[in-house]
């Protein structure tokens, strides 16, 4: 009795005798949990009966209750959007220090990121703004071209940031290797907590990452030598400690943002009688603001300008996207619209751009404090735009008083949870590979630059799955009279040395026959193909009878072109109940074969009848 009348469904007497049997299909599943879907949360607009019955648009199927516009409780958002400000602006001064820039610039994208980029659609609760994970790009280029080519740069970024995002390319960043982005994220972090040591101890970097490396010993001497560097270095550690340890506090205390509180008890110890360390430097707001002129523009002839935007689109884009994933995981509202937040992401690099200011990416710190504050709608992360404005324009006093080794702290912090050392011996144990594509990024980005680690990245990681995909298994026995080669799996060009050792191999072996079996082969590309071909051809040259086994598809039989036999089925012996069954032989073509003389056998892909296949 089959599963489907064991479960009752057909009665067991309404089986018709000459039937075949009914096959018991399992139970359909549940469809599995899609993170990056978006439902339409637009109400229908068509019908009443729509409304009623729970449906939404035509197509759609029914709304659930997810789907649903999000109640808006203005006390929490404003709430939410005061704490991500307390959280933004430390880390803006501090990536527009990192970078090179003056701090007004910082302040600025930060204000970009709320206004604009927080007002647009696309994610709902990510917050964006200068990010650390470009403060080493943005200080490599401007130490290259100068802070006034930046808005140009950053201009260039965001329109092609808006016209991938129209013609639906934001997905496209998603198909990057894990162990890439990994690997990038601890290639930016690394250098950024290393150039972020010298500032801590008020003292400035050398240069590259390998220099700021190497310096190290002297600048702990340096530190050592000085009480006010000392003094500076301590308050950055005090930073460095909090950011780690302040989540554990007990009650609310641990909802206050552990970067404001090093800042208060940085301007605390910067008050004392007697310490002299360097503290922010802050100016007119409005006066920072330079938008780029026709020198500026002319500098698009230079190639040099091209690649930074290129990258600048790049990682900006892939950071953001990435971080909004992630974001996604932290909150079960309405899912990010990647096309949508790829333009926001855009539109914002624009206007960042005209005003000269630095490149706008998505944050998880900020992001993540938005979502731990309770934020349901995007006012939260627009209002932390507009406090950053008026805290900057009304109190730019207050900002004077920080001092900028509490800042490097906050960025050391940062570097160090880009770096994520705990998951290189987590990715070691998941897969050896791509631990070793996400060394090879991360140690490759250190030693040049970023655009150059993650390009080496992106290659090692497709070769790394070229290679997987082309396992190939070839083995070579001798019988008799013949020399058999046998292969099966993938045969890519990656396997081509394999494949030519295997052949010499039997034409060396001193044979009159020569079968070359590759019925096993799922995958054949040109230059195997082409290997397989020239060998055939060139021993059959010499006077050798070459037997080619491929296999390809079946024709039914009774057609007109002549009939041939596997091997196997010919030597199958009599009263095994398994039929010999022919197949027709496609005959020779330029690309089906080595010529009209090749002996061709194909292998049968149909499956066994039942009456077979259950003996």
């Amino acid at each position: 009795m089959s599963g489907m009348h064991a479960r009752g469904r057909v009665p067991a007497h309404a089986r018709i005798a000459d039937a075949p049997p009914v096959p018991d299909f399992p139970a359909p599943a549940a469809p599995a949990y899609d993170p990056t879907y978006a439902p339409d949360i637009t109400p229908p607009a068509t019908s009443r009966m729509d409304k009623t019955a729970g449906t939404g648009k035509s197509g759609q199927g029914p709304k659930v209750e997810n789907s649903k516009r999000p109640k808006v409780d203005l006390a929490t958002e404003i709430t939410a959007s005061l704490v991500v400000f307390l959280v933004a602006l430390p880390l803006c001064i501090g990536v527009a220090v990192a970078s090179g820039v003056p701090a007004e610039l910082g302040i600025i994208s930060g204000v970009i990121g709320g206004l604009v980029v927080g007002a647009a659609r696309g994610s709902t609760l990510q917050v964006s703004g200068p990010a650390a994970g470009l403060a080493a790009l943005v200080a490599e280029t401007v130490l290259e071209y100068g802070v006034a080519m930046l808005g140009v740069i950053v201009l260039g970024s965001g329109i092609l940031q808006i016209v991938l995002g129209l013609v639906r390319l934001g997905r496209i960043f998603q198909a990057i290797s894990l162990a890439v982005v990994q690997g990038m994220l601890a290639g930016i972090g690394l250098p950024l907590m290393f150039s972020q040591l010298y500032p801590m101890s008020d003292s400035k970097a050398p240069g590259t990452p390998i220099e700021n490396m190497a310096g190290l010993p002297g600048l702990i001497a340096d530190t050592f030598a000085n009480p006010q560097a000392l003094i500076a270095a301590g308050l950055g550690v005090v930073t460095i400690v909090l950011s780690f340890l302040w989540k554990k506090m007990p009650g609310p205390v641990k909802k206050i943002p552990a970067a404001l509180v090093a800042v208060g008890i940085g301007i605390g110890v910067a008050s004392l009688p007697g310490v002299d360390v360097k503290t922010l430097q802050v100016g007119n707001l409005l006066a920072s603001v330079d938008v780029p002129g026709p020198t500026e523009f002319a500098g698009l002839a230079d190639v040099g300008i091209i690649t930074a935007i290129l990258t600048f689109t790049v990682i900006a884009s892939a950071e953001s996207l990435f971080t909004a994933a992630a974001v996604d995981r932290m909150h079960s509202g309405p899912r990010t619209r990647y096309n949508p937040e790829l333009i926001a992401q855009g539109a914002g690099n624009t206007v960042a751009g005209l005003l000269g200011a630095l490149p706008i990416t998505a944050v998880v710190a900020r992001s993540s404090a938005n979502v731990q504050a309770g934020a349901k709608t995007r006012l939260s992360r627009t209002l932390h735009g507009l406090w950053l404005l008026a805290f900057a324009l009304l109190l730019p006093q207050v900002l004077a008083l920080i001092p900028i080794a509490v800042l490097a702290g906050v960025l050391v912090h940062s570097g160090w949870k880009l770096f994520a050392p705990e998951e290189f011996p987590k990715m070691w144990r998941q897969d050896r590979g791509e631990f070793a594509v996400m060394t090879l990024t991360t140690l490759v980005i250190v030693a040049t630059a970023l655009l150059e680690g993650v390009l080496f990245g992106l290659a090692a990681g497709i070769v790394l799955a070229a290679l997987r995909m082309s396992q190939t298994v070839i083995k070579q026995h001798l019988e008799e009279d013949t020399a058999k080669v046998v292969m099966a799996g993938n045969a890519t060009f990656l396997r081509l040395p394999q494949l030519i050792e295997a052949l010499e191999a039997a034409a060396e072996a001193g044979k009159p026959r020569i079968r070359l079996d590759l019925t096993g082969v799922t995958h054949l590309d040109h230059a195997c193909r082409n290997q397989v071909e020239e060998f055939v051809a060139q021993q059959r040259g010499f006077g050798l009878r070459v037997e080619l086994l491929m296999p390809g598809p079946a024709k039914p039989v009774g057609t007109a072109s002549p009939v041939a036999y596997s091997a196997d089925e010919w030597d199958r012996p009599a009263g095994t109940g398994l039929p010999r069954r022919p197949y027709a032989s496609t005959g020779a073509g330029p690309t089906q074969g080595p010529g009209p003389t090749a002996e061709w056998f194909y292998l049968d892909t149909r499956p066994m009848p039942e009456e077979y296949a259950s003996r």
